[in-house]
């Protein structure tokens, strides 16, 4: 036993392979009552050198009893405790001791089986009951294994099978409005208005939804697309078939500038058909507020274009048949459940995002929606040339944008937005600014800016001036990651990087390329890069596939930090990660789908178990799954 330094009391332990420090700075005259010199202990801690001499700060010390003494498969649970328990006696091993004779008067029937026998023989899977024991108290690694294995399948079983369970039953119960004719409306955009050939994954989704949408059940489906991948095509397409079978559309959008940029491109359209397209938006006031909602109610009009004041109550329709949620993770779950109430019978719902969402965590998060991807860009679309520069070589960045602008083009320089430092944020835009006019000085260049701090007027009028050319650069923060459609634009800088996400990267990326020219993005980093945003960056140079991006996000980043997947409650797993046990989430999805196809009330005797279950957790399920 070592002596008290002021607040520090040391002990050596020994044993045939070596020894090591004990320390403790508090409760010293405790531990040196209750620890005896020369007597076997089993001690445990995280490790750490003090002086280059291996160190346990803190240790939890117990007697060392026959029963321990092979040590050699011996683990030990860690469980986690809080300052408040700890003051009741009650650390991390005191709750190991506490669960160790929980788990000894437990017996099989306070763990029924859940899992239905025909799984446990094929995947070999040890009892429920057996599990628990073995994830607590393991006689070896492998028993350990074998828990743990047999515990997340049971995880993301459950979860896959609520989900299915929602699909399946609103497929076979859910009453919905029926599409049965194409009419006029979109025969006639299809023959004389369609800007361009549809991509045979435009074809195919669109064949997808009109299923749906003519099946008598009512529709929640899923799209996503890359960037520019044309999905507000397909959903003006579905809008004009609404038409036809006189139903009303809406279309809601997170933003002002979004819900504008669809009215205009939609509005332009059908500006030759006989279709009616409004848009109303916090910004619509008096007489044209009043004339749209008039409208609305009469039938008069065909599509609404908005953003969520098309859900407030004094939005009446005479008959809403469809409706469109774009990049809905940007909405609560009370707001899109606003839609279902416009009608009596809902609409069909169609939820869009741009974010392409990598498989695991579409079959996780929105495994309650059918499922559609358009994963073809537009015939003519050139791949972006991405490439990554330090801000050393900021001379040559701005050089090169001078010749594309020489060349009748124009180009983005953006900065990053962090809200917490908006106020520094505003500072870095605005040094920006003067740098970007020292090396495009007027009136030989002229430039727009943008930022969150400017009156929507503003922002409009500077948005429009680099929509029409009066302007060959634009520098803003990231209000343009969506909503700015300028085909003339070749070159995107991003200042700062680093600091942006790789969903984020993406989206900015996808605001160049829309023309037939060859576009760039210049990825401008300062001098400290993290290994994390060095990894961003080398994806970003190497693809331009958004699910590729996307998976890497995922694995980069984990599930819970995924915009969107905060609220649906669904990743809260305790033990499954869908990233590292992808795997299992197959093996435990495609067992789901099985026993709901041949079983979907999960009425027959093997099942039996798994509805007693399910019905235990009743109220246990998030309720987001609305669209």
């Amino acid at each position: 036993m070592g002596e008290g330094r002021g607040k520090r009391l040391t002990a050596r332990l020994q044993d045939d392979t070596g020894e090591i420090e004990l320390v403790w700075f508090q409760g010293i005259s405790w531990i040196q009552k209750a620890i005896e010199v020369g007597h076997q202990y089993l001690v445990f801690g995280k490790l750490g050198f003090f002086m280059g001499r291996p160190q346990i700060a803190h240790p939890e010390i117990e007697n060392f009893t026959a029963q321990k003494a092979d040590g050699k498969n011996y683990l030990e649970p860690v469980y986690s405790s809080t300052e408040k328990l700890k003051t009741k006696g009650l650390n991390g091993r005191a709750i190991g001791k506490l669960t160790y004779a929980l788990l000894q008067i437990l017996t099989e029937k306070d763990l029924p089986e859940n899992l239905p026998e025909h799984i446990i023989k094929q995947y070999k899977f040890i009892s429920r009951f057996n599990a628990c024991r073995q994830i607590h108290f393991p006689a070896t690694e492998k028993h350990y294994q074998h828990a743990v294995r047999r515990l997340k399948f049971e995880e993301l079983f459950f979860a896959q099978l609520r989900l299915g369970l929602i699909k399946s039953t609103r497929h076979r119960h859910s009453r919905g409005l029926t599409f049965d004719k194409v009419g006029d409306f979109f025969n006639s955009f299809f023959k004389n208005y369609l800007p361009f050939e549809l991509t045979n994954a435009q074809k195919k989704v669109l064949k997808e939804i009109r299923k749906d949408a003519g099946s008598g059940k009512q529709m929640n489906r899923l799209l996503q697309g890359d960037v520019g991948s044309g999905k507000t095509i397909v959903a003006l397409m579905m809008m004009l078939i609404a038409a036809d079978n006189d139903f009303q559309s809406v279309l809601m959008a997170p933003t002002e500038i979004l819900a504008q940029q669809h009215f205009n491109s939609i509005a332009d359209l059908v500006k030759d058909m006989p279709v009616c397209v409004k848009l109303l938006t916090g910004s619509s006031k008096g007489k044209q507020r009043k004339e749209v909602l008039k409208f609305c109610e009469d039938g008069t009009l065909h599509i609404l274009i908005g953003t969520h004041a098309v859900i407030e109550d004094k939005v009446v329709f005479k008959n809403l048949g469809f409706a469109v949620i774009d990049e809905q993770h940007k909405f609560g779950v009370a707001q899109r459940a606003q839609l279902w109430k416009k009608n009596t019978i809902p609409p069909h719902v169609l939820v869009m995002t741009a974010t392409p969402i990598p498989r695991t965590l579409a079959l996780t998060a929105y495994g309650d929606l059918d499922y559609s991807v358009i994963d073809e860009l537009p015939p003519g679309r050139q791949p972006i040339n991405t490439l990554h520069r330090s801000e050393s070589a900021r001379p040559q960045v701005m050089d090169f944008v001078k010749e594309e602008i020489a060349k009748g083009r124009q180009a983005y320089i953006v900065y990053p937005l962090i809200e917490e430092s908006s106020k520094m944020d505003y500072e870095n835009l605005m040094k920006g600014f003067e740098e970007v006019k020292s090396f495009f000085p007027e009136p030989k260049y002229w430039i727009s800016m943008v930022h969150g701090k400017q009156p929507a007027e503003q922002k409009e009028t500077n948005m429009q001036r680099f929509v029409k050319a009066d302007t060959q650069i634009m520098v803003s923060t990231t209000v343009i990651e969506v909503g700015v459609n300028v085909p003339n634009a070749s070159v995107m800088v991003i200042e700062s990087a680093e600091k942006f996400g790789l969903s984020q990267l993406h989206q900015l990326r996808g605001r160049v390329g829309r023309g037939a020219e060859k576009s760039f993005c210049i990825l401008l980093t300062g001098p400290k890069v993290s290994n994390d945003a060095r990894e961003r960056l080398k994806i970003m140079v190497a693809t331009n596939d958004g699910f590729k991006i996307a998976e890497k996000d995922l694995e980069i980043r984990g599930p819970g930090d995924i915009e969107g997947t905060k609220q649906s409650g669904l990743l809260n797993f305790k033990l499954a990660n869908i990233v590292q046990d992808k795997i299992i989430l197959e093996a435990a999805r495609n067992a789901a789908e099985h026993i709901l196809e041949s079983d979907p009330d999960l009425n027959t005797d093997e099942n039996l178990r798994v509805k007693n279950y399910l019905q235990q957790q009743k109220g246990k399920t998030a309720w987001s799954k609305i669209s």
